[in-house]
Formats: structure tokens, sequence, C-alpha cells
């Protein structure tokens, strides 16, 4: 099938980790954080974190689901493979008994595309399988934290929103707070069996949907292995002899012989992202922004040298002229695919989910294309130091204004579509009615148009499966996928705060705002390195350093998570 297009060049693409959704949703493995909450979380504080002998009070009980047998287990934090054909006949139901009672939700969730209309063939059906009238309110994925702003301050919320790791910047957090409904009188402890694909879904993703001390989130997990590779043209490298780079100056060195200007042929996209995997810089996509306990002091990702360096070498790239103009443009940047299949530029840093959807994308047109993804290099040639990523990232909340029936009615919802693969709702999730949306050839389910134009990012967004990576059409993919982020996953440490959903106080909501362009501009010789140094000296005295202490009180009290 055909996945959403991905969207702008120079970062890790957010459209691009739902993409893979459609036909593998990512998920979880790994170990239990240590935190507990600043002050108790029976004390009321929207400030702080949950966990520890509170979590487990709160956290649903875990029964490892034993419907499917994947062909790859997870390890070092991946996700579980399956790499064989798909045969319908064979395929296992998990949700034995309609839990809806046939009540209206009414879900908001963002959504990349044009939406399909209401009481579409696909919706009929899942709304049939589920018990529920599901009613979407389907909002463009690009703006979309700006309608949550907006329906969060307002006091008509939807039964369901779904919020996005992305857009809880500001006041968001506090809002989710004060808005969304406590899940723990329904699955917490043994509560949550009678769910069971939501039993199943891994502790850890549980830890991150707790929300002022209280459970609020139905999670979409995520692999705790890291999730951005330096992606790569093989079919291009192995026809001209490039040997793929373990270190930062082969990889300069690669990148100028590729480089040909007047050929229309550059050697990457902005390597930023991968330049913070090389040096070991600490993951500062989501709360908490990049606190790690290093050497006993509590330090952030920004006043490290090692983030500097990253910088700079990323600059160097730039200014060595190996990067394709597209990204001097930044976060407006085109579309990388057609770029990227043309031979434009051969490496790019993205969401693993790019290596299939790209693999798609020209499977018919270009079979002579092979993408694949290198692995991490450290900067000076040895081991890459990695930093395991947050165990979910996307969540569902339910209105606090919801009534039971309404509540049980959604977890009826989120139980279908956390179904594992291999099972029949899983299919019906993820690819529609068959001979509808898809047809199933050679082992292969194939998408008919109109599964490409219903059969999108709606129900998923509820609840999904353990992390799961599968993609019959090209199941060599899928290895790839997943022993990639197993040998990366051996690399990736935890920090201090893995795992948390931390809320911090509202006062430095925007304390580090302007970083991220910042270090654009950096990278892109608009700005120099002194001008980071300066802004981290601002940070520090706006509050940097206060906030520090906030987050050293957590740890003073509850103990690190790192490992």
């Amino acid at each position: 099938m055909t996945p959403n297009a991905a969207s702008a060049s120079s970062g890790p693409s957010r459209r691009s980790f739902l993409a893979s959704t459609a036909v593998a949703t990512a998920a979880v493995a790994g170990g239990m954080p240590l935190l507990s909450a600043c002050g108790g979380s029976d004390s009321g504080s929207r400030d702080g974190t949950t966990s520890g002998k509170d979590a487990k009070k709160i956290l649903p009980a875990f029964v490892a689901s034993n419907v499917v047998k994947p062909d790859i287990p997870a390890k070092n934090g991946s996700a579980i493979g399956f790499t064989s054909k798909l045969d319908l006949s064979t395929l296992k139901t998990s949700v034995t008994k309609k839990l809806g009672k046939g009540g209206k939700v009414t879900v908001m969730a963002p959504f990349w595309g044009s939406p399909p209309k209401q009481n579409n063939a696909y919706y009929t059906a899942m709304n049939d399988l589920i018990g529920v009238d599901v009613v979407w309110q389907n909002q463009d994925g690009n703006t979309y934290d700006q309608k949550l702003g907006a329906v969060l301050a307002s006091s008509d919320v939807p039964d369901v929103v779904v919020v996005p790791g992305w857009n809880m910047g500001g006041k968001i957090p506090s809002a989710i707070i004060s808005k969304f409904a406590d899940l723990g009188p329904y699955l917490s402890g043994d509560k949550v069996k009678e769910y069971p694909n939501l039993a199943a879904i891994p502790t850890d993703a549980w830890q991150r949907s707790i929300f002022g001390g209280k459970l609020r989130g139905l999670p979409m997990p995520a692999p705790s292995a890291p999730s951005m590779v330096p992606l790569y043209r093989q079919d291009i490298f192995e026809k001209e002899g490039y040997e793929v780079p373990k270190s930062c100056d082969e990889f300069m060195a690669l990148a100028k012989e590729i480089t040909n200007a007047k050929a229309k042929r550059w050697a990457c996209l902005d390597m930023k992202w991968t330049a913070f995997q090389a040096f070991g810089v600490l993951s500062g996509s989501e709360k908490p922004l990049g606190w790690n306990l290093v050497d006993g002091k509590l330090v952030n990702r920004i006043e490290t040298e090692e983030f500097l360096e990253a910088l700079e070498w990323s600059r160097k790239l730039f200014a060595a002229g190996v990067v394709h103009p597209d990204s001097k443009m930044g976060k407006n940047a085109p579309d990388p695919g057609p770029k990227f299949a043309a031979g434009e530029f051969l490496i790019y840093p993205n969401n693993i989910s790019q290596w299939w959807s790209r693999t798609a994308e020209q499977a018919t047109q270009n079979p002579d294309f092979k993408i694949w993804g290198m692995d991490v290099w450290g900067h000076d040639g040895g081991d890459p130091i990695l930093w395991a990523d947050q165990p979910a990232g996307i969540f569902a909340f339910i209105s606090k204004k919801a009534s039971e029936s309404v509540i049980r009615d959604v977890l009826a919802v989120a139980n279908v579509t956390a179904a594992p693969y291999g099972t029949k709702e899983y299919m019906m999730t993820n690819y529609g009615v068959e001979g509808t949306h898809y047809t199933v050839k050679d082992g292969v389910p194939v998408k008919s148009d109109k599964g490409n134009n219903e059969v999108l990012n709606a129900y998923v967004m509820v609840a999904s499966p353990a992390a799961t990576i599968a993609h019959p059409d090209f199941p060599e993919v899928a290895k790839g996928q997943v022993e990639w982020q197993q040998r990366m996953g051996a690399f990736a440490k935890k920090s201090s705060f893995w795992g948390m959903q931390i809320t911090e106080p509202a006062r430095y909501t925007n304390l580090s705002n302007d970083f991220e362009q910042l270090e654009d501009d950096i990278v892109r010789g608009r700005k120099k390195i002194s001008d980071m140094q300066q802004a981290v000296s601002d940070w520090k005295s706006k509050g940097g350093d206060k906030l520090r202490d906030w987050y050293q009180k957590l740890l003073d009290e509850n103990g690190s998570a790192a490992s």
C-alpha cells in the first residue's frame, strides 16, 4: 500500500512516524523507571511525575498476549517482527465478544491527507465490529497544535481527544490534567483484564500515560530502541563502490566523493539528527527535554560539549557544499522522497518507518531502487552512545465529562485497535474490509483505491498493540528494520528520567522554545556556535538553573531511572 507522504526533510518526520501504522504499529519493550510523584501522587500537584510505589497502585496489570507468535522476538527495546506471508485463513481472534454497548463517541484526532466521509465503508465496518458509533472529528495534522489549544481552552471538548507528544508544549499538559478523565477505576491492576488487548500493552507505555498522578492516556507505544536512522541508497552505493562510513571523518570524505553539484548530485540532506547520535547527545525531542545525571550533576543536553560538536560537524557539511540545496530551506523543505528516488542525494536521517514507505513508493516504477539503514557510528569511529526513545509517543484521552457508558465504549474501541498483528481485528483496523478495501495476492495484502482513501490514520490513533514491524510485501525490509533496532538498541542508554511523563511548572514551559531554530541557523551558517553559547547562558539565567533545581528535587526524592 502507499502510505501518507512524508514531511519536511530538515528533521524527523511526524507524518512518517504515523505512516508505518497503516501496516504495522510500533510499540515497546523495556524496564520500569523508578521515580514517583514530586510531593506524592495524592498531593494533587499538577507538576512532577508519578511512578514507583505510587505508580504501581495505578498501572494496569500486564498480561502478555499469546494469540500470535512473532518471527523475530523483541530484543534490546526493538519491536517484534513478522517476515512471513499473510494467510487470512489462519488469522486469530483476539476480541471474542463485542464489548461496545452501541453508544455514540466523538473522537478528535490529527489527520494527514483528505479525511473520508463519516459513513464510509471502513468506519461502518469498524463500528459494527466494536459495537460503538465512533464519529470522527479529523483535524489537519500540520496545524493540529493550534486546533488542540483552542478546543482544550473551551468548554466543548469531544469525548476523546488524541494528543501527540510533539503537541504537548505550553499549557497542553496542564489542560490534559484538568480536562480528561482518570481511567484508573477501569484499567488499574486486574481491572484491565476485561480488555485483554489493553492488558498486553507494555507497562512502560502505560507509565508514560500517567498525567497529574492519574492514568489518563490510552497509549500508542513505541520501541525504546532508537528510531532515527541514517537512510541511504544502497543500490547506488553498490553500483559506485561506496562504503558505509564508520566515523564522522569517513562520512565527510565520502560526502565529498559523492557530491557533484553540476551533475545535480549531493551526498545528503541536513545530518543534524545523525550528528546528535554520533556525538552521543541526549535526546531532546520530548519532555523531559534533554536532562540527565552526568558525574553526579544534572546537566541539560544544550550545556554539553557534545551538543556543540554535533552542531559544528553538521555546519561543516553545509559549508563543504555536500548538502542538497533543499535542506537550506529548513522546515519548509519539500518532501525528500522524489529527489531521493531520483538520486539527487543519497543519504538522509529520518524515522525508521520511511525505510518501508520509500521502498513501497518506488517498488513498481523503480525496481532497482533500494533504501537501507546505516548503523550509527561513534563520531571517532568507536561504538556510538545512543539514548533510548520514550516508550509511548501519542495518547488518546477521554473527557472528564464523559459518562461511564461512554468511557467503557471508548475502551471497547481501544481493545479492538490494540489487537496484535495476525488477528482479524488488526486486519480490520489497519486494512479494512477484505474485497472492499484490500485483496490478498500471494500472501501480500494490496489496498484498493477505496482502501487508500478510507483506511488512513483514524482508529490506529486510539490505542495500539506492543511494538510490531510487519511488511508482508517487503519482509526483507521488516527484518532489516527490526535487526537494525536490535543492533542500535544494544548501544542505547536510558536517561535519568526515561519513561516518565513529566509536567514541568508552567513558568518554564516556553524556556526552550527557540533552541531548535537556533540549531538550524547555526548548522546552515546563519548563526555561530558562540550564539548558542550565549543562548545557553541566557537560558540558565532566565530559568534554566531553577528548572535544574526542580528536576534535581525529583531525583533527590525518588532516584534515577537511568540504566
